[in-house]
């Protein structure tokens, strides 16, 4: 009979052990998963802030056969292309995200006192696409924010905050824009 109690006893403790273990693994495995969903959606937005940037590259080249003149405009908006593209995490991308959106309104504010260049082709299909990358880049950082929000919040409520905390899992960073109106799209019409 004691014999028997001892290996109930037994019975329990190594099936609570394999429970506790299978609920680590799986906690393991989701803060995993978690964390490449986010690594891949900073990965998306980077994709498409660089086409970003070539595109930027292409429209200042074409105001500049209509501007020669407006030199400190078209060096300031590739300055800022260049620190954008250096910047690396969320937060340095966000504040330099923030200067190239306010050099690439002094673009499209130059091209107004340029007809000529306001009816050009290349001109017109350059400003088709960035509206089309800075909508993507918008679904982009609002995909992203969200698995960073769904990430952060594992591994800090419980019991999923143990498992982070043993196996180094940190907070992410959202992608944030400080100035208000660096919220707002580059407007790219010339209604």
């Amino acid at each position: 009979m004691k014999g028997e109690v001892m290996a109930m006893i037994l019975l329990v403790f190594v099936t609570l052990i394999v429970l506790l273990a299978a609920f680590v693994i799986v906690l393991y495995n989701r803060l995993v998963r978690m964390r490449n969903t986010v690594r891949s959606a900073w990965a998306d937005i980077d994709v498409m802030l660089k086409k970003r940037y070539n595109l930027v590259d292409n429209l200042v080249e074409t105001v500049k056969g209509y501007a020669a003149h407006e030199k400190d405009t078209l060096q300031g908006v590739t300055e800022a292309r260049g620190q954008a593209m250096k910047a690396s995490g969320p937060m340095a991308k966000g504040a330099a995200e923030n200067m190239f959106q306010q050099t690439l309104k002094s673009l499209f504010a130059l091209s107004e006192a340029y007809p000529e260049l306001k009816a050009d082709q290349n001109f017109l299909k350059l400003q088709d696409q960035l509206q089309e990358i800075e909508n993507n880049i918008e679904y982009a950082r609002r995909y992203y924010n969200a698995v960073v929000r769904d990430y952060n919040t594992l591994t800090e409520a419980f019991p999923s905050n143990i498992v982070a905390s043993q196996f180094s899992f940190h907070r992410e960073t959202f992608f944030e824009l400080k100035e208000p109106e660096a919220r707002e799209p580059v407007k790219v019409s010339f209604d």
